[in-house]
């Protein structure tokens, strides 16, 4: 059940009062609307409250009705004038106001107010002015205003230019403002301190603080004493441009002139250090402030959660909210506050409290903001969850909120990132048609979109089509594009990025220099990657930890492990934190050169630097102590990275079984095969490649051979090196069928045969005396084009001479030379 609750009209104060006192009306029902709550106003002049209340909804409004001075109560000759006149209407202030903004910006606001009959009467010319200032309805007021300055009966007062003035700070018009007061002046109104805090505040919301310090002085030159109204709007200008120091001095000069801060004083202070990224100073000023009288309110305990979310003390901001909640009445948290506590969680990336958050706010009666929907919008978008993000814009489009700028470009990242670049160009054409104007932002998020998703032509027009709006791309912009190319495999366009960025004179930070690194690096072209950030170090610009990240793996992949090692060391002179990354490539780097000790350093030193290894550093160690053959040292790193619940994953157990076979421990290589087969970890050629080893060590032919018919369907993925050992150990079992079906599976598989192949081949057939295969297969290497080698034919003519007699090797002998005519 819905009802709107009217409230009783009362009757205007009469001037005289009646010789006999008023019946009192009956009291209302428990279920009828409240009895207004009149306030005191002038003679004549009448202000009440009324109410709406919805139960269904569960909202409430309170709204003043602003009577003014009606038909009665205006001078004598105008009422006679009026009742003449159908068309005059006795309308109260509220009304007016009403029908005023019900009329376009060009609508006929003068036929309004011309037939309003209180216009006769000078004391609701302010009443007008501040009510209709009270909407926010800028150009309506300022028609309103030139109307009222055409009345014959009008007079100037500080009070309607003061609230003129206001209105117009609140739109950003300092310009404006500024004008009014000087008009004002012209009209004989002297400025008074309610007229210079107005311009002060105009000034300071405009960022303006230098213009409010020296109206400031004008207010002092007019000998006009300042209140403590006046510093806290200068105390703002100030701080709101994160000018913290300035506020500082401001607030001295308050308390050295006998005015004492208040709680407001308080916030802006807070709020100034907030804005200048002073946390830690934010936090040491409310440690003062708890030792005065003042108490902290809801806006102060915001400010300080803020604070501790920048400088991640998480677990404070937390205690923060709940003691809000816990002091009910005294600070109960609002939308900014459940709001600061969603972004938190989003920079923690608990995507689950940030709804729970969300939904605690709703069941608290708390209407969220668009700052509050786009919080958790940007907590889905930051780990791209399209989806949910989705849901979360249905639902503010189904509230009374309209989507802004922010909200788009959540939505498009939100896109962008699960690679629905389709989706996110549809976000962007419909933007465009609620006529939401895109900033830079947005195109950089569409630009990201197409890379991610390996359109880098769409990328560059989207470029191109901010600079057609006069869009100027930024860092941020060419960062994108660069990282973009490296996704796509366009490394012929990194250099017209970068040439792109040099004519627009666009200066690369570090971003966009490991955006261009991390490029090259991916296709190979490692010169041109180092010589970037040679340039980079010669603009004196400081790499970071992701620059080293990607030049220390690089060089490993390339096999450049002393290089590796010179920007490991490099990167510990500038004291630049090392990333799990860094350690895991510097102890392959160390590993790989023979240097165990060093990696056992490095192994150490991550630990102490609260850099907790991941599978990828347990493995490089594996690896290491596996190149020295420390069987021992590479179990324990083994079982220590099961004690730490890291689940190893099919590189680290392959390297393990590498390792076993090395120390001649055969046996441990079948029990790791049945850890994996327990543990679901899927097995590759690597896998079986070790257990083949295994197994032909244990002379446990059986077993070998279903494990060769498993590698047999992937063979074109193994290397050349595998091949041969696996021909190797199948000619060691005494299976020549069972190899000689094994070379025809890489034949058919791979193609061209090395001559590394061909030898192991040939030494397994003369190993089992299988000398007609052995010509058998020197012609397949004739046919093939493949020269046998002068081993090749001298091992088949002693073998012949010793095993076959005279006659036979003879015959050999001229099948070998029939080979080299051919």
């Amino acid at each position: 059940m819905s009802s709107a609750l009217p409230t009783p009209t009362t009757n205007p104060t009469p001037s005289r009062l009646p010789k006999t006192p008023p019946t009192p009306p009956p009291s209302p029902p428990s279920s009828l609307p409240v009895k207004p709550t009149p306030t005191k106003m002038p003679s004549r002049i009448q202000l009440e409250k009324r109410g709406y209340v919805d139960y269904d909804k569960g909202e409430h409004n309170v709204t003043p009705f602003v009577s003014g001075i009606r038909k009665d109560g205006i001078p004598r000759h105008f009422r006679d004038r009026v009742s003449k006149e159908r068309f005059q209407k006795d309308w109260s202030v509220t009304e007016v106001v009403e029908r005023v903004l019900e009329l376009g910006k060009e609508g006929d606001v003068d036929g309004v107010l011309n037939r309003w009959v209180g216009r006769f009467a000078r004391k609701n010319f302010p009443l007008l002015i501040k009510e209709i200032s009270k909407r926010g309805a800028i150009e309506h007021a300022i028609q309103v205003f030139s109307w009222m300055k055409n009345q014959k009966n009008y007079c100037a007062r500080n009070g309607i230019y003061n609230m003129m003035i206001r209105l117009h700070a609140r739109h950003g018009r300092v310009d404006q403002a500024r004008g009014l007061f000087f008009e004002m002046q012209e009209w004989r109104c002297k400025p008074d301190a309610e007229s210079y805090n107005a311009l002060i505040n105009a000034h300071g919301r405009a960022g303006q603080w230098r213009w409010a310090i020296n109206i400031m002085d004008d207010m002092l030159r007019a000998a006009i004493p300042p209140t403590r109204a006046t510093f806290n709007n200068l105390i703002n200008a100030c701080g709101s441009s994160g000018n913290w120091r300035e506020a500082l001095k401001i607030s001295k000069k308050m308390t050295d002139n006998g005015v004492g801060p208040d709680l407001y004083t308080h916030n802006i202070i807070l709020s100034a250090y907030k804005t200048g990224g002073q946390y830690s100073k934010a936090l040491s000023y409310f440690e003062l402030m708890k030792g005065t009288q003042i108490r902290p309110d809801t806006t102060t305990l915001n400010i300080m959660i803020h604070c501790l979310v920048k400088l991640g003390q998480y677990e404070e901001a937390i205690s923060f909210f709940n003691a809000m909640r816990e002091k009910g009445s005294e600070c109960p948290p609002d939308v900014v506050t459940f709001t600061s506590i969603i972004h938190m969680y989003s920079v923690c990336g608990q995507i689950e409290n940030c709804s729970a958050v969300f939904d605690t706010m709703l069941s608290e009666g708390l209407r969220p903001t668009i700052v509050s929907y786009n919080a958790l919008l940007g907590a889905f978008a930051c780990r791209g969850m399209a989806e949910e993000a989705a849901q979360v814009f249905k639902e503010i489009e189904l509230s009374s909120l309209r989507p802004d700028v922010v909200t788009y470009t959540s939505l498009l990242n939100a896109y962008g990132r699960s690679k629905q670049a389709d989706r996110a160009l549809e976000t962007f054409n419909v933007m465009k048609r609620n006529y939401c104007k895109p900033n830079i932002v947005t195109y950089n998020a569409l630009i990201d979109a197409y890379g991610s998703s390996g359109l880098l032509v769409e990328a560059v027009e989207v470029l191109r089509e901010m600079e057609r709006y006069n869009i100027q791309p930024n860092v941020v912009s060419i960062s994108t594009l660069l990282a973009a190319c490296g996704r796509c495999d366009e490394r012929a366009k990194i250099d017209s990025i970068l040439s792109a960025a040099k004519m627009r004179n666009i200066e690369l930070n570090i971003v966009a220099y490991n955006s261009a690194i991390g490029s090259y690096m991916n296709w190979g072209d490692y010169g041109k990657a180092f010589a970037l950030y040679k340039s980079l170090r010669d603009k004196n610009i400081k790499p970071d930890t992701v620059t080293f990240t990607v030049l220390i793996s690089g060089c490993c992949k390339l096999s450049r492990y002393d290089l590796a090692t010179d920007y490991l060391h490099e990167m510990m002179d500038l004291k630049i934190p090392l990333s799990k990354e860094v350690f895991s490539s510097a102890i392959s780097a160390y590993s790989e050169q023979g240097q165990v000790k060093e990696a056992e350093s490095m192994f150490a030193s991550m630990k102490m630097a609260g850099c907790h290894p991941d599978v990828v550093t347990y493995t490089a160690m594996i690896l290491a102590y596996g190149t020295a053959e420390d069987m021992d040292n590479a179990v324990e790193v083994f079982q220590e990275m099961e004690a730490n619940g890291i689940q190893p994953d099919i590189i680290a157990c392959s390297a393990m079984m590498r390792v076993f076979n090395n120390a001649d421990r055969p046996e441990k290589v079948l029990e790791m095969m049945e850890y994996m087969k327990d543990r679901n970890i899927q097995v590759t050629d690597a896998v079986y490649f070790e257990v083949v080893r295994a197994c032909s060590k244990l002379r446990d032919w059986r077993t070998t051979m279903v494990f060769v018919e498993t590698i047999e369907t992937s063979i074109n993925k193994l290397s050349v090196g595998q091949l041969n050992q696996i021909l190797h150990l199948l000619g060691k079992s005494g299976r020549s069928d069972a190899m000689m079906k094994f070379f025809l599976k890489i034949v058919t598989s791979v193609g061209e045969i090395s001559i590394t192949t061909y030898a192991v081949l040939l030494k397994n057939l003369l190993f089992v005396g299988n000398w007609r295969k052995y010509l058998e297969v020197l012609q397949w290497m004739t046919d093939a084009g493949v020269e046998p080698s002068t081993d090749m034919c001298r091992s088949i003519l002693l073998f012949a001479e010793r095993s076959l007699g005279p006659q036979q090797a003879a015959v050999i002998r001229e099948r070998l030379q029939s080979f080299m005519k051919t």
